[in-house]
């Protein structure tokens, strides 16, 4: 199992459009996270930062992130959510969400 922690910021502006979205995500949506096999996952918010946990349970991480970024419900959601989002500068290339190193578990 890989453990993925990542944030992004949220302008205040943005933010009432982004947690109704979230209120009720698309069924298909959640159905392409559980075919790419994503678990476990939770977004947080603290001010203007969205903070992401969530655990993959494949064994092609690649292969799964690739069908869900080809999937058209889940590209449509993306379209929606991007915009309220605001990356952060320090994120890799290629980076939305910027990935955050593990310091920590406790198993």
């Amino acid at each position: 199992m890989k453990r993925i922690a990542s944030v992004i910021g949220l302008p205040a502006d943005n933010a009432a459009e982004y947690l109704r979205l979230h209120a009720e995500v698309w069924p298909g949506v959640l159905a392409r996270l559980t075919a790419s096999n994503i678990t476990n996952y939770s977004i947080f918010r603290h001010g203007e930062l969205l903070f992401a946990y969530m655990e993959y349970v494949g064994d092609d991480f690649e292969a799964d992130m690739a069908a869900m970024a080809a999937d058209p419900t889940t590209r449509e959601w993306w379209a929606l959510c991007e915009p309220l989002q605001r990356p952060l500068e320090d994120r890799r290339d290629g980076e939305w969400w910027k990935e955050l190193p593990e310091v920590f578990h406790l198993d």
